[in-house]
């Protein structure tokens, strides 16, 4: 069986617009028509969404706190059981383990009330945790960060035996 596509798929760039889930799936973006995570346990997360539907996500510039899937009411949205550590789950914490690019959308207002989806870019699980989540259920979550990751500078060394002169 064939890897799935890590990392851009075709000319996809960030900042790309597309009109629909629907639009994202048929151009292999995101393949999943309603799922918000597109992954398989044995090589992690492909894409993910963010759509907003989970109060613990956790937006910021450079960074992201994602949601793990499940535990939520499908009518109201609402958080209402502890999600359990299903394919979703697992794949994005094998996406940890791999170091592989999660590509990320964000559901954005389009014309009208229809909703568009914008590419972000490829991310990178750094971090997850299984905490009590704002309605007191346990839920996974997923720090991102953009990728490749902006490596710290090396500490400025000097060559040669003793310290520098003058000192």
């Amino acid at each position: 069986m064939p890897l799935p596509p890590f990392g851009h798929v075709g000319s996809a760039r960030p900042g790309d617009l597309f009109a629909s889930r629907l639009d994202l799936a048929l151009r292999g973006q995101h393949r999943p028509p309603r799922a918000g995570v597109c992954a398989t346990v044995a090589h992690g997360a492909e894409s993910i969404i963010l759509a907003d539907q989970y109060e613990d996500d956790e937006i910021h510039e450079d960074y992201f706190w994602y949601a793990g899937h499940g535990g939520r009411d499908g009518r109201t949205g609402r958080q209402v059981t502890d999600q359990d550590f299903n394919h979703r789950n697992r794949a994005l914490a094998r996406s940890q383990e791999t170091g592989r690019p999660v590509r990320v959308y964000r559901r954005i207002a389009g014309a009208g009330a229809a909703w568009q989806f914008r590419y972000e870019g490829l991310w990178h699980v750094v971090a997850h945790a299984y905490v009590t989540g704002q309605s007191g259920y346990h839920v996974y979550r997923f720090r991102l960060v953009p990728w490749p990751a902006v490596p710290t500078p090396l500490p400025l060394r000097t060559t040669g035996a003793g310290p520098p002169p003058g000192q």
